[in-house]
């Protein structure tokens, strides 16, 4: 659930006055609104006329003058904060299109979702447009920021850390301290945005969604979602069923494991995706020192987390100065192994680098990556992202509240997994977190759509990318065989994946049977 790529890496950092007036009028027939529990019509919200203008809110926002540049154009939709009371309080969701050029052929508008949760993807049209190549001008390509995220009503609570994925460490004092930590994250959050809460959940994204369809004039959308996007994208499929045109779900969950531990299912990818690294920095041992084997560079990072058990590690110089100890480390490999291009794996090698020169008592300097991974991990910088991603999970499913479920799963799996068993069952503030207001989605209805996943996806694991596919008997599977990757499509640089994917996006036609690509 972390985020896949660079392209995606505003999932992770977080995202950007609308001016002119091009409004749409929607028709009855394309909104298709639905009525509240409460019998109140929605009719306004799928209605309302869009104000299309400038993307940048003044001049020192890059990303919307860059998305002027390209022609994109940014709106606001409103849509109420409970759908079981559409007369009461609002909020707004903001949106960006690029409009299609070929409109002889256009075929629709297409939704974009980069996972998270907590992902932004206002900014995603132009790149969208240039992987989508001969299919990109024949749509109006839509990105949004969901409810609560980037410029969609923002939620912060305010957090000293903008992720709460830590592991628990290599004993029960640092088990404890966890607890503490993740109880205030939690308590955080109810004290900031308690009114907003029960409110932030998949299943209220989904209905802005349809919101957004109804706005924009279609009676069918297609959507492309990466990571959580996928579980976004099923759980719309089966509110609105007969509403999409063409979807893909790249990087795909199995819907009935979302929710607050969906980390447990893949903590043995993260663990081979770790030990295929340290293959691979092995070779590069004069350059890295991490060791001549990949069981020497293993035993390098059991040695600095051994190391950071018994006192921080200092990394870095002034201003970036960082104190790391056990819980901390395990995120950084984390954050590390969600791709196995040598790009990524060089960067994680410099950042192990620099953490085995500290448990040595060397002086380190950190790469900018390094830098921003730390602050994003160990001060409010990003409280926003941490904030609203837990929001949305513990908003969706909860979480056992027992912290001695969690101790159980931890030492269970210590021996099979021992760099990500201690994360992957760590304890999280969903478990301090309200009950959610609805039950999760279940998927009832068949869909036909796309589905693209790698073998050793160390996010959102394979399996769970067959299991939806079970569960959609008319979807079509792609699958990369060998590939310590998550998120493929026009991010892996993968032609077999993207001309696969873009045909079907041009033609609307899925493979005949199931594809598979090579690495």
């Amino acid at each position: 659930m972390t985020h896949p790529s660079p392209a995606l890496r505003r999932a992770s950092a977080v995202g950007l006055a609308l001016a002119a007036c091009l409004g749409t009028t929607v028709t009855a027939s394309a909104a298709a609104p639905t009525a509240s529990k409460s019998g109140a019509s929605l009719d306004r919200y799928y209605d309302q006329r869009l104000g299309w203008g400038s993307c940048a809110k003044g001049p020192d926002d890059t990303m919307g003058r860059d998305l002027d540049k390209a022609g994109v154009q940014c709106a606001d939709v409103t849509v109420p904060l409970d759908y079981t009371d559409p007369r009461g309080r609002t909020i707004t969701v903001a949106i960006s299109r690029l409009k299609a050029t070929d409109t002889r052929h256009r075929i629709g508008s297409i939704l974009l979702n980069n996972g998270g949760p907590g992902g932004t993807a206002l900014e995603s049209p132009p790149e969208f447009h240039a992987w989508m190549k001969k299919a990109g001008p024949r749509y109006d390509i839509v990105g949004f920021d969901p409810r609560f995220v980037g410029r969609s009503t923002p939620l912060d609570c305010g957090w000293p850390v903008g992720t709460n994925l830590f592991s628990a460490g290599l004993g029960r004092a640092s088990f404890e301290r966890q607890v503490a930590l993740q109880k205030d994250l939690a308590a955080k959050c109810r004290t900031s945005n308690a009114s907003v809460l029960p409110h932030v959940s998949t299943r209220n994204t989904a209905r802005d969604m349809d919101v957004i369809r109804g706005t924009l004039g279609e009676k069918k959308i297609s959507y492309f979602g990466y990571s959580y996007g996928t579980y976004l994208g099923t759980v719309y499929t089966q509110m609105f069923p007969g509403r999409t045109d063409r979807m893909v779900l790249d990087g795909a969950i199995d819907p009935r494991e979302f929710g607050p531990r969906l980390l447990q299912q893949a903590v043995g990818e993260n663990e081979k995706a770790l030990a295929d690294w340290a293959i691979w920095a092995a070779a590069r041992n004069d350059t890295y020192g991490l060791g001549r084997t990949g069981a020497q560079v293993l035993a390098t990072i059991d040695r600095v987390i051994k190391t950071s058990a018994r006192g921080p590690l200092t990394v870095g110089t002034a201003p970036d100065t960082f104190q790391l100890d056990d819980t901390q480390i395990p995120f950084i490999l984390l954050a590390g192994v969600d791709s196995d291009t040598d790009t990524s794996r060089a960067s994680l090698a410099e950042q192990v680098s620099v953490l085995n020169k500290a448990a040595a008592g060397q002086p380190t300097r950190l790469s900018p990556v390094f830098a921003a991974t730390l602050r994003l991990a160990m001060t409010g910088e990003q409280s926003h992202h941490g904030s609203v991603q837990s929001a949305i999970i513990c908003g969706d499913k909860a979480a056992p509240r027992d912290p001695e479920v969690y101790w159980r799963d931890i030492e269970r799996t210590r021996a099979a997994y021992p760099r990500f068993g201690a994360l992957a069952n760590n304890i999280g503030p969903c478990a301090f977190w309200d009950q959610p207001r609805e039950k999760p989605t279940q998927v009832k209805h068949d869909a036909e759509l796309l589905i693209v996943s790698a073998t050793g996806d160390p996010r959102t694991s394979h399996k769970g990318a067959v299991a939806l596919h079970g569960l959609l008997p008319s979807s079509k599977l792609i699958t990369v065989k060998g590939a310590n990757r998550h998120a493929v499509y026009g991010l892996y640089g993968n032609a077999c994946v993207d001309n696969k994917v873009n045909h079907y996006l041009a033609t609307g036609r899925l493979p005949a049977d199931d594809q598979t690509c090579a690495k």
